[in-house]
């Protein structure tokens, strides 16, 4: 999957918190539960629900359902937290497509 910079600059504050709690899971999990990512990113399963299946399509997280209900971060949705923590410390100022 090639990397899409536009799904990067509509994604939400709230949806990085919620690949962050993803990714602190999988420290310890390797399919990080529902209930876990709420107590992590601090949020409502209303709320997380509409976030998680946004994550999904643009393939930023996977979800297994076979022997444990989780989800895991894809190499994309890495990616995408790397992005965000260079453009945060100021090492990246802009991704574009090069012609």
């Amino acid at each position: 999957m090639k990397l899409d910079a536009n799904i990067l600059r509509y994604l939400t504050k709230t949806e990085f918190r919620v690949l962050v709690a993803v990714e602190m899971g999988m420290k310890n999990h390797e399919l990080v539960p529902v209930p876990l990512i709420e107590s992590i990113a601090n949020l409502k399963r209303t709320g997380i629900q509409r976030i998680l299946s946004n994550l999904l399509r643009h393939k930023l997280l996977a979800h297994d359902r076979k022997k444990y209900d989780g989800y895991k971060l894809t190499y994309l949705g890495y990616d995408f937290l790397a992005l965000k923590a260079f453009a945060k410390r100021g090492f990246l100022n802009g991704v574009c497509v090069c012609v």
